[in-house]
């Protein structure tokens, strides 16, 4: 089930960037995330209105209300990097971030999480999944590789604290204050960065598609489920299983609407599937003598 919700995860994530790139185009990247944080804030809390649940009666270490922030920085350096390298290359070099993040989490549980070592038999399905990263790299320009692998680290330190904020509390409430944090921020970064979008502002209407207003409702979705599998799920297959939903989904929504494909991505895909695939039966085979009592 819970692998079922990371690809789910995915596929959401690649909904949640359609429509955030939308918003993005009518009204500029800084205005765009302050409206997306604002749907998701106004989502969460009709959330917890229905389920009568104080998003303030649980108290947690300051550190933990700062996954939001941090997404916000995963925003951020992701616009940076756009149009520096290739589409391809961003997404690999942000899956090479969130795969190192993800084994450092796992072989010394940091954050408090579950430690799930690194063993050799499951070297030949990490090799493939490097490949796979290496087959969409088409394009190397210094600074925007290291801020999109930068923006990788991110979005794992950004899911595990509010995954820890959740154990403190709810997924409802740690979701909650993920969009209270992000929309300060963005707010911010709207005052200070986006002055040029805060002039037109006043002259720009709705736009006529409502698809594109979506993207805080998905986004509080995907961190939901984050939320929920973060504690079942290491963070190396975590970041594998949603990279996996969201590449496939995407050439399949490619394909669908703009008519366009992109065999790169087809190719990574199916190698860091595969890579995947491989390391999860390992996993299986060994799981009773590696977790006794499992």
């Amino acid at each position: 089930m819970f692998y079922f919700l990371s690809l789910l995860a995915g596929l959401l994530i690649t909904a949640l960037v359609a429509s955030n790139g939308g918003l993005a185009e009518h009204y500029g990247i800084y205005t765009a995330s302050v409206i997306i944080h604002l749907v998701g804030l106004f989502a969460m809390t009709i959330v917890l209105l229905i389920r009568k649940e104080s998003p303030f009666k649980h108290t947690a270490a300051w550190v933990l209300y700062l996954g939001g922030g941090i997404g916000v920085l995963t925003t951020l350096f992701n616009n940076f990097a756009f149009g520096l390298i290739t589409i391809s290359a961003l997404l690999a070099l942000g899956l090479l971030g969130q795969s190192v993040m993800g084994l450092l989490v796992d072989q010394f549980g940091l954050m408090g999480m579950p430690k799930h070592p690194f063993h050799l038999r499951k070297l030949i399905g990490i090799v493939l999944v490097v490949a796979g990263i290496i087959v969409m790299v088409d394009s190397f320009v210094l600074i925007p590789v290291l801020i999109s692998f930068s923006a990788g680290i991110c979005v794992v330190l950004s899911r595990t604290l509010n995954a820890k904020l959740a154990e403190k509390s709810s997924v409802y409430t740690s979701t909650f204050f993920n969009y209270v944090i992000g929309l300060s921020l963005s707010i911010v970064a709207l005052l200070v960065l986006g002055q040029g979008e805060l002039a037109i502002l006043p002259t720009l209407s709705l736009s006529p598609d409502p698809l594109i207003y979506l993207g805080g409702l998905l986004g509080a979705s995907v961190v939901l489920i984050c939320n929920i599998t973060v504690a079942r799920v290491s963070a190396f297959y975590l970041t594998l299983l949603m990279f996996v939903g969201q590449i496939f989904s995407a050439l399949i929504f490619d394909m669908a609407i703009s008519q366009t494909f992109e065999p790169l991505l087809l190719a990574g895909g199916l190698l860091v599937a595969l890579g995947l695939v491989i390391d999860l039966v390992i996993d299986k085979k060994y799981r009773p003598q590696d977790l006794p009592g499992s």
